[in-house]
């Protein structure tokens, strides 16, 4: 038990001999300087960002879930107005044709 006791009074002796404050924080180790870390995330930077419909006409200031849901849609749009441009047209014609058909 005695020399348990010593073993850990020198192991305490030796970490409070590492962690003693020094002169100058460039002889301090760097696992021992404190860092934020992700501390500073929440913190605002810039203007404050707002609603979609809040101010429409400058992107730059809309939030940025507001900016994706924005994007994809525009992005839909056009994918969906170019398919319908390129194959649209094709079943009305069909239509008149069976309309046609049935009248005679």
């Amino acid at each position: 038990m005695a020399t348990s006791l010593a073993a850990t009074t020198a192991r305490r002796a030796a970490t409070l001999a590492r962690l003693t404050p020094s002169t100058s924080s460039a002889t301090r180790p760097a696992s021992l300087i404190p860092r934020r870390g992700l501390a500073g995330a929440a913190d605002p930077h810039g203007p404050p960002k707002v609603n979609i419909w809040e101010d429409p006409m400058s992107p730059s200031k809309w939030k940025e879930e507001h900016f994706v849901i924005a994007s994809l849609s525009g992005w839909g749009l056009l994918i969906y107005g170019s398919y319908k441009a390129f194959t649209g047209g094709k079943k009305e014609e069909k239509s008149e044709e069976i309309v046609a058909e049935a009248a005679k």
